[in-house]
């Protein structure tokens, strides 16, 4: 079944997501510069039919408003950003970078796949966590859209 909307794949943005999760642990974890994580991954990328161009997005915006991402997370931590697990806080960074940059992606989708990667990747109940903390955060960074889901 294709669930094309609006001309996107959503098959292929999960899979850029994924991608970005394991490309942005990889730099927390390790460094380097932009390049050399998105070169890194890229080429798998391609290989698994994703979103490319998405999944660059991901990694660059992620990478250029780190500093801000984190500033704007920590009202909703219960710890410092850097205490947070390395997987959860790449899927922390990934979703606040598209609820604060890309308003063409609902807050729940956002959320949704936040907490699928959590559960493929993270901790057993890292999922939860993550969930608490983006729902928070999408209510308070999305609030007309927040509230109209919540009529």
């Amino acid at each position: 079944m294709n669930r094309r909307r609006n001309g996107i794949d959503p098959v292929h943005r999960s899979r850029a997501r994924r991608r970005a999760l394991q490309a942005i642990y990889a730099w927390q974890i390790s460094g380097g510069n932009e390049q050399q994580v998105i070169a890194q991954f890229a080429h798998e990328q391609a290989h698994e039919i994703a979103d490319l161009e998405y999944f660059e997005d991901l990694v660059r915006g992620v990478m250029k408003h780190r500093k801000d991402i984190d500033t704007a997370l920590v009202e909703f931590l219960d710890r410092t950003v850097e205490e947070v697990d390395p997987i959860e806080r790449a899927a922390l960074r990934i979703a606040s970078y598209e609820l604060r940059h890309r308003p063409d992606v609902p807050y729940r989708v956002v959320i949704n796949e936040a907490i699928d990667s959590t559960k493929r990747f993270g901790s057993e109940h890292g999922h939860t966590y993550v969930n608490g903390v983006l729902d928070h955060a999408a209510a308070a960074w999305r609030r007309a859209e927040f509230d109209a889901a919540h009529k």
